[in-house]
């Protein structure tokens, strides 16, 4: 006894056409032949899917069906619908507008080697299996349906024995992309670095790859690299998928990035805050002698050009580092260090009164 066409997709009775496309799209791709090779009970889903979606997605079948459930398809119903069954085995098509009108299985030969075709009456497969099965039937020239390497042509699929293949021809589809992560330091990700990898080979034999990958100078924290043909095999003799690798960027104690810029601090003695003078610096390309002016203040930047990270669309640019100024606060002072400090705060007392009595 055939099941409710409703059940078969999953859905209540009543159920619009939008939801009964995404409940036929979604089963269709998961027991579609060609994704389950030699599975008979996938074969008889994906025939039993595709039987219910033919009826459901035609506005007149449907209001048939939903009037005189199987009998308004059955050649000695009592709804006399006139989309019986033609051949043997056969089922209404894709009916509904831009749809297809219908069609029918025709078998020859004996069962388990004979051959079986689905006639289409009208309408462009296409449409519906290129939205269900994606680059599957699409792409290269020649892919596609009604082209020379693909098993469907414009008037039907075909197959040998029981659902074996279509037309005889392996269909081409690009495999599926691996997904891996991989660790670097501060200081690799600003001048890149090469790094060996151990994967498992994505073919499921259980061995383990060694991948040599190049890390470009520049690469920021959570950015992904591509190696093209690095993922799981293709299907049907099609091209493999990539490997995309994620890279997370460990932190360097004292620097921060932001983009192509990088930000340290710096601390100085309260003299040279004073009178200014000369500090040493660190940077990724070593330590400099940095200028430090007359009065400087805890808070001040001073920029170093060209001392951040390098692009990655043009190595002839590099960002800036910005280092922050931090004054020392002197400790453990002699006495007479001491002495000296306080006559330096009496004298800046003075300057500040008679600065007052001035403006006064």
């Amino acid at each position: 006894m055939k099941r409710d066409y409703y059940e078969v997709l999953g859905l209540s009775k009543g159920a619009e056409d939008k939801e009964i496309k995404r409940a036929y799209r979604k089963l269709a791709k998961k027991y579609h032949p060609d994704t389950n090779p030699g599975d008979k009970e996938a074969e008889k889903k994906f025939k039993e899917v595709t039987e219910a979606y033919s009826v459901l997605s035609d506005p007149e079948k449907k209001k048939l069906y939903d009037q005189f459930g199987h009998a308004a398809f059955d050649q000695s119903g009592a709804a006399g619908s006139g989309y019986g069954n033609a051949g043997t085995g056969g089922f209404g098509g894709f009916g509904g507008n831009g749809g297809f009108k219908g069609g029918t299985y025709r078998s020859y030969g004996g069962p388990g080697s004979g051959y079986q075709e689905y006639h289409f009456e009208g309408g462009d497969m296409d449409d519906m299996f290129g939205d269900i099965f994606g680059n599957m039937f699409h792409g290269q020239k020649g892919s596609g349906f009604g082209s020379q390497n693909s098993g469907f042509d414009r008037q039907g699929f075909h197959s040998q024995g029981d659902f074996g293949g279509f037309g005889g021809r392996s269909t081409q589809a690009k495999g599926s992309d691996l997904h891996s992560e991989v660790n670097i330091s501060f200081e690799d990700a600003a001048f890149g670095c090469d790094k060996m990898l151990r994967l498992s080979d994505p073919s499921g034999s259980g061995a383990v790859q060694t991948l040599k990958v190049h890390i470009p100078a520049g690469i920021e924290d959570g950015k992904s690299i591509r190696l093209k043909g690095k993922g799981n095999p293709g299907f049907g003799g099609g091209p493999a998928g990539d490997l995309l690798l994620q890279v997370h960027v460990a932190s360097k104690a004292g620097f921060e990035r932001k983009g192509m810029d990088v930000y340290t601090t710096m601390e100085i003695p309260f003299t040279t805050a004073v009178f200014g003078g000369e500090a040493k610096v660190s940077t990724l390309y070593g330590d400099v002698i940095c200028k430090i002016p007359e009065g400087a203040q805890t808070g001040r930047k001073i920029r170093l050009r060209g001392k951040g990270i390098v692009s990655m669309k043009n190595p002839s640019v590099h960002g800036d580092q910005y280092v922050t100024i931090r004054i020392q606060v002197p400790q453990d002072l002699s006495p007479q260090a001491k002495e000296k400090l306080r006559e330096f705060q009496q004298i800046c007392k003075n300057d500040q009164q008679r600065r007052r009595g001035s403006v006064a």
